[in-house]
């Protein structure tokens, strides 16, 4: 009996239909990824959006004294920063990252690329409202995976 048409008599299914879905790639798989972010629900959207990803860890901070940016490198392997939070710039932060070599993408509703270009070159900014897959993928190619094409 099938619960889906019970008027339809009990043939054998089409297997062709029903493939096996291929994995989904882990961009993120084991990355220890910190997001800087302010906003409570998009905190909670990029940090399950990490994990659904394959982070290995996914820290939020939502203020810059809840992170020492020194120990960033040893504690990080990428990060996700909002350009302002609580109203604070995290350029100065951003820098911290770039010196200490921890890759990382911009995502914010201030979009203000051509100050975000000229003083953090090859980095993107990923712009509010974004698609997690735009995310993710920027994320995965400022650490050195996935493909450059969709930029």
């Amino acid at each position: 009996m099938s619960f889906l048409n019970d008027n339809t008599p009990n043939y054998d299914h089409d297997s062709r239909r029903f493939k096996e879905q291929l994995p989904v790639p882990q961009l993120l798989d084991g990355l220890r990824i910190l997001v800087l972010e302010d906003e409570f629900l998009i905190a909670m959207d990029v940090e399950q959006l990490c994990r659904d990803h394959g982070a290995g860890e996914v820290v939020v901070a939502r203020d810059l004294a809840e992170v020492d940016g020194r120990k960033v490198a040893k504690d990080f392997d990428a990060a996700i920063v909002d350009l302002m939070l609580g109203g604070a710039s995290t350029l100065e932060f951003a820098a911290v990252l770039r010196e200490t070599g921890v890759p990382f993408v911009f995502a914010s509703g201030y979009s203000d690329a051509d100050e975000i270009k000229a003083s953090f070159p090859g980095v993107r900014l990923v712009t509010k409202p974004y698609s997690g897959e735009d995310l993710v993928e920027a994320l995965a190619l400022a650490y050195g995976r996935g493909s450059p094409g969709r930029d």
